[in-house]
């Protein structure tokens, strides 16, 4: 029997179609609990590789034979030997390429609609990771908003709609995910944008994001607005694209609330998370569509692989959005935090520049899901 591989796009692209896949997870029970590979119709079976180092007799009755079998491991390596058991038992199965190092590099770009003056807008969905970055074009410009440290992506996009990247910004100072804002903006000679406030200590040159800045992207005047939008981090802003998407950075979700702890100020910056919300956001149409820069659960995915909801759709259903009680509030943001993302103070001080780490420690830093949100 052969061994067939399977690529993180074609998962992502299981994950859109809701199509049935069966996992086979060879990592340690705790890698597993803490993050895996998400979808609608997938099952999972996780048993650590080092138990079927003798043979996987004893777990061919648990893998399903009318099913598509994917092995997942950290890095490839084991995912590939347990198939390659698995193939010479008879089973038509399949491992992932790159394992889960790869599935969390993985970004799929997505269509989100067209501007009023013939620009697009592309949002680029990191599914491993919940990281959400977009890409804003017009008449041959790009603005690329919360890029990840892939940059190569964005660039070969950018490319391949005969678009120059002419400004990057980030929506905030990135605590989850090492941003790819600044390499990007060095390669291509764009500007930088960063909120001044959370830039006191960073290393090098930007230009301040600040609220009421208009940028225009290509001749068409597609004009982003900053709104400043404090809560998550004391600098977060958001941005009115094309007076029709709010992108919504870390402040507001599809499900849920931006975190206000990941400076260790939780206490101090619920006041403005609520002010932000409640009253910032109350001011705005309630038909802009609002795109985060993550989202916590695969539900939160549309049809197409998209995430992306009306505020006004917002303001009735998501529960962090419908709290009058201040003090109820405090509480839902203060006492529902999940752990601290992975290296987050690593990922912190790369992002101002105080420390350079290499590709491979990067990638160990970025591991695991994503953990922005208050539950």
């Amino acid at each position: 029997m052969t061994v067939n591989v399977m690529t993180a796009k074609e998962v992502t692209n299981k994950v859109f179609n809701k199509e049935e896949l069966f996992i086979l997870d060879v990592r340690n029970e705790s890698d597993f609990q803490d993050w895996k590979i998400e979808g609608e119709n997938f099952e999972y079976f996780n048993i650590p590789y080092f138990e079927l180092l003798d043979g996987v007799e004893g777990i061919l009755e648990k893998i399903p034979t009318d099913k598509e079998v994917l092995v997942v491991c950290a890095k490839e390596g084991s995912s590939e030997m347990v198939a390659d058991m698995l193939s010479e038992a008879g089973l038509t199965v399949s491992y992932l390429k790159g394992g889960m190092k790869a599935w969390s590099e993985h970004l799929e770009p997505v269509k989100i609609g067209d501007l009023k003056d013939g620009g697009e807008i592309y949002q680029f969905v990191r599914i491993g990771k919940g990281c959400l970055s977009y890409m804003v074009v017009s008449n041959g410009e790009a603005a690329i908003i919360d890029a990840t440290r892939m940059t190569d992506i964005y660039l070969e996009f950018a490319e391949s709609i005969g678009a120059k990247i002419t400004h990057v910004f980030d929506t905030h100072l990135h605590a989850d995910h090492i941003s790819g804002g600044r390499t990007i903006a060095e390669k291509t000679t764009a500007t930088y944008w960063l909120p001044p406030k959370d830039a006191t200590e960073v290393t090098f040159e930007y230009q301040p994001l600040e609220d009421g800045i208009d940028v225009t992207i290509g001749n068409t005047a597609i004009n982003i607005h900053a709104l400043y939008s404090p809560g998550h981090t004391i600098g977060s802003t958001s941005f009115v694209v094309d007076e029709k998407y709010l992108l919504s950075g870390d402040i507001l979700f599809i499900d849920s609330i931006g975190r206000p702890d990941l400076a260790g100020m939780a206490e101090d910056w619920v006041a403005d998370l609520r002010e932000s919300l409640y009253s910032r956001y109350r001011d705005l149409s309630e038909e802009l569509i609002v795109l985060p820069a993550h989202f916590m659960i695969i539900d939160e995915l549309n049809e197409d692989g998209s995430v992306a909801e009306k505020l006004g759709t917002l303001f009735a259903k998501n529960h962090g959005l419908n709290i009058e009680d201040e003090n109820e509030f405090r509480k839902l943001v203060t006492e529902n935090l999940p752990p601290q993302p992975n290296a987050y103070q690593e990922i912190r001080e790369t992002n101002m520049g105080k420390i350079n780490p290499d590709d491979e420690k990067q990638r160990e830093m970025e591991i695991g899901p994503n953990r922005c949100a208050v539950r």
